[in-house]
């Protein structure tokens, strides 16, 4: 069992990721967002227990629903909120939106918009870190759709043959945006593709984010210790639409009823409850903790400027200090 401590950490984590994103709906809804907003409500938690059990110095790539993991490796709220709303304090500068942006000193490798692409950026990155002698992880994500790219069969059969530490998760939420999983593969069982690449793996259930750790914890072990490339394929739900312009009419109401049953924030709420690791009192400095972080930061993006026009060409290329 984790530390008190450690526990309360995680719960903040996941508190702020839902907070933040309940932030960037309403400021989506009012207009201040430029481009669209995808939120992680309903699989926070694998964003959160993945981040959480990687070392310092690991390499993570997220994408667009794993906002939790940028946070627990640095990425402050107000960076998130400004990068949202295009402003000039954003990490990008205000050239990019959404999640995209990364900070290789944090170990983070910015999303890329076409889909499986980043799994064979982090086998070259797992490679890279083994040529130099250094023994890191490498550790991306991808949806259950996005396992038919021919990306995913690349860079997933490239670190199997070269055995490279490279964990990647497959968060299967059961849809690739309207597309159910049983229209998009006829082998609605994922963990079929560690036989298939001669692999290590692990199913968890991404509902529960103390699982989720101990099989990260889990995987990431594998790897780092030379046993190549690890798959953890997480049963989850998507508690909304594919992105917020997106009701999500093609999901059964009665689905969508029993996900907020199984909301995974609150049975980690529940979990700390029942084993008398977090008290009322306790709690509530952390809620109050999220809130006024969460206010701090959407003040500060919206007072932020947005880019002066004339720097639109600057940091294309590389440019000396």
């Amino acid at each position: 069992m984790l530390e008190k401590s450690r526990l309360h950490e995680i719960y903040y984590w996941l508190q702020l990721n839902r907070t933040l994103e309940e932030r960037l709906v309403k400021l989506y809804r009012t207009g201040k967002v430029v481009g669209g907003v995808y939120t992680s409500r309903g699989q926070e938690v694998i964003s959160i227990g993945t981040a959480c059990a990687l070392a310092k110095d690991d390499l993570l790539a997220p994408m667009i629903r794993n906002l939790g993991a940028l946070l627990v490796r640095g990425i402050r709220p107000e960076d998130v909120l400004a990068q949202y709303m295009a402003r000039a304090t954003s990490p990008t500068r205000g050239r990019d939106c959404n999640l995209h942006l990364g900070d290789l000193r944090k170990g983070l490798i910015a999303p890329i918009s076409m889909l499986g692409a980043l799994i064979p950026v982090m086998a070259g990155a797992a490679l890279a870190a083994r040529m130099q002698k250094q023994n890191r992880v490498a550790l991306t994500y991808i949806g259950d759709g996005g396992t038919s790219t021919t990306d995913f069969h690349e860079g997933l059969n490239f670190a199997a043959v070269h055995k490279l530490p490279l964990v990647l998760v497959i968060e299967n939420n059961g849809w690739a945006y309207s597309t159910p999983t049983s229209r998009q593969t006829a082998e609605p069982d994922f963990m079929t593709r560690t036989r298939a690449y001669g692999i290590g793996g692990y199913k968890v259930d991404g509902n529960d984010v103390l699982a989720v750790y101990e099989t990260a914890s889990r995987a990431i072990a594998d790897a780092r210790e030379g046993r190549g490339p690890v798959l953890i394929v997480a049963i989850t739900m998507r508690m909304k639409g594919h992105a917020e312009h997106d009701d999500a009419w093609y999901v059964l109401k009665e689905d969508l009823e029993a996900w907020k049953s199984l909301d995974p924030i609150g049975r980690f709420e529940q979990y700390l409850t029942e084993s008398s690791s977090m008290t009322p009192a306790e709690r509530d400095i952390i809620l109050e903790r999220v809130r006024s972080e969460v206010e701090r930061a959407s003040d500060f993006a919206e007072k932020s400027p947005f880019p002066a026009g004339e720097s639109a060409a600057g940091g294309v290329f590389y440019e000396s200090a």
